[in-house]
């Protein structure tokens, strides 16, 4: 696992234009306990005969590994600890596959002090700098840790 994260201070982390990230190559276990833990066994993901017959050739990882790398950006980097998701939008845009190393990138877009809410533009790439996701995040912070 990469870990390729610059957190901004905590002064300036709610700045619009500060990012974060994370990296992660996504790997035969990952699809393997997607699967169990979601009951999503589609033949595209877990068989390879199925997926060879398919356009992609092979078989391809859930996207929710990927979009699940956002949230941990979202959660422990940018904004992090002591927010909740109010709303996600994501868009996938192409596959991933068994080997391919995502990085989630997470970019502040707008900061609402009064109400506690952040607003992240966020993306997934591959290893070839090919973005896989597109999307957008708004996080509000717990009035417990703004104090």
């Amino acid at each position: 696992m990469t870990d390729s994260f610059s957190r901004p201070s905590a002064d300036n982390r709610c700045a619009p234009g500060s990012r974060a990230s994370f990296s992660k190559t996504i790997t035969e276990a990952d699809v393997a306990t997607l699967a169990g833990v979601t009951g999503d066994f589609n033949p595209l993901h877990v068989d390879a005969e199925y997926a060879r017959q398919t356009r992609y050739g092979q078989r391809t990882a859930h996207p929710l590994l990927a979009s699940g790398l956002i949230s941990a950006v979202l959660n422990t980097r940018l904004p992090g600890p002591g927010v909740i998701c109010l709303s996600q939008q994501i868009e996938y845009l192409g596959p991933i596959f068994i080997g391919d190393t995502i990085t989630a990138v997470v970019e502040v877009t707008a900061w609402q002090s009064e109400k506690h809410l952040i607003t992240l533009k966020t993306t997934c790439n591959n290893q070839d700098a090919r973005q896989v996701i597109t999307g957008q995040a708004v996080m509000m912070f717990l009035k417990e840790v703004m104090a």
